[in-house]
């Protein structure tokens, strides 16, 4: 997968993961970037949305391998995966046990709650996300 620089929105310094400003149904709007995200990836430096169609994701069997390998790249040492509004994406063991032999931390919440503590996280931590704002 190859991105365009464009396609990442970068945040000031570069270093630090990106605030969430406001979380809704279908609607994320994240510090750096003016028009909001339906689902995204947010990262250490930037964010960018997050075309389940990369990756083959969907609600089950939910956020993929490769999906958080992204975060990883861009230097996150915890992960907040959100499940969506109403908990309907799936969070395969595999993708939990990938990320543990990494030794990165990870949450798994709804997508609101994982909006709060990923912000909690990002305000000291090298912090990555994967947000889905529907379902």
């Amino acid at each position: 997968m190859h991105l365009l620089a464009n396609d990442i929105c970068t945040v000031k310094d570069g270093y630090h993961s990106p605030r969430i400003k406001h979380i809704s149904w279908g609607r994320l709007e994240v510090e750096g970037r003016a028009d909001p995200y339906k689902d995204a990836k947010l990262f250490p430096g930037g964010s960018r949305e997050w075309n389940w169609r990369e990756t083959a994701t969907d609600h089950v069997p939910g956020i993929q391998k490769v999906d958080v390998q992204e975060l990883i790249d861009h230097g996150a040492k915890i992960v907040v995966l959100s499940r969506g509004m109403k908990e309907c994406l799936e969070v395969p063991r595999e993708t939990l046990e990938f990320l543990e032999k990494r030794q990165i931390e990870a949450h798994v919440l709804p997508t609101a709650e994982a909006a709060q503590l990923y912000n909690q996280l990002a305000e000291t931590k090298p912090v990555g996300g994967l947000f889905h704002t529907t379902c």
